[in-house]
C-alpha cells in the first residue's frame, strides 16, 4: 500500500479489524519512511446499487452521501462516529438485502429517519426537516406531535 503523503511503497499494518458485520476489514497502518499513519478499508466489490431519486434521475448508491447527511443532522449531538457508520452499513446491508438493482431514494430516507428517531431525537427532527421539506410551521408541528406520541407509546 503506498503511503498518502509521502508515497513510499513502504508501508506496514499496525491493526487489522473487521467492520460491516465482517464484511469489510479496516487496517491501520503506518510509513516505515516517514512514519506517518494512515487507514485503509478492503471490501469486496459488490453489484452497483441505483438510487431512483424522487424526479427519476437515477444515481449511483454512495454511502458516503448518507453519512454526510447523518453528520449533518447529528452536529453538536451525542451521537458517536461509530453508531452512524453502523447506521449507514444497515442500511446498506437492507438494500442489497432486498435484491434489487434500483431502490427509490423514499426507501433510503424513511430508513434514516428510522434509525435517527432510536439514535437522538433532535437528529430526527433535523433530517425529517430536510427529508419531507416542511413548507410551514403546522408539518413541523404536526412532526413534533408524532414524535411524542411515538415516544409515550414505548
Amino acid at each position: 500500500m503506498r503511503c498518502p503523503f509521502c508515497q513510499s511503497d513502504e508501508t506496514k499494518v499496525l491493526d487489522s479489524r473487521q467492520i460491516e458485520a465482517g464484511t469489510a476489514i479496516r487496517r491501520r497502518r503506518e510509513c516505515e519512511v516517514c512514519s506517518r499513519r494512515f487507514t485503509t478499508y478492503e471490501k469486496y466489490e459488490d453489484v452497483q446499487l441505483i438510487v431512483v431519486k424522487k424526479g427519476g434521475t437515477r444515481e449511483s448508491f454512495s454511502r458516503q452521501k448518507i453519512m454526510n447527511g447523518l453528520l449533518k443532522a447529528c452536529e453538536k449531538r451525542p451521537v458517536s462516529t461509530e453508531q452512524l457508520e453502523n447506521v449507514v452499513s444497515d442500511i446498506e446491508r437492507e438494500l442489497r438485502d432486498m435484491n434489487e438493482r434500483e431502490v427509490d431514494s423514499n426507501i433510503i430516507g424513511e430508513a434514516i429517519m428510522n434509525r435517527l428517531f432510536e439514535i437522538d431525537e433532535i437528529a430526527y427532527i433535523r433530517f425529517a426537516s430536510v427529508y419531507r421539506q416542511f413548507r410551514d410551521i403546522e408539518r413541523f408541528m404536526e412532526e413534533l406531535d408524532q414524535l411524542v406520541k411515538n415516544k409515550s407509546s414505548k
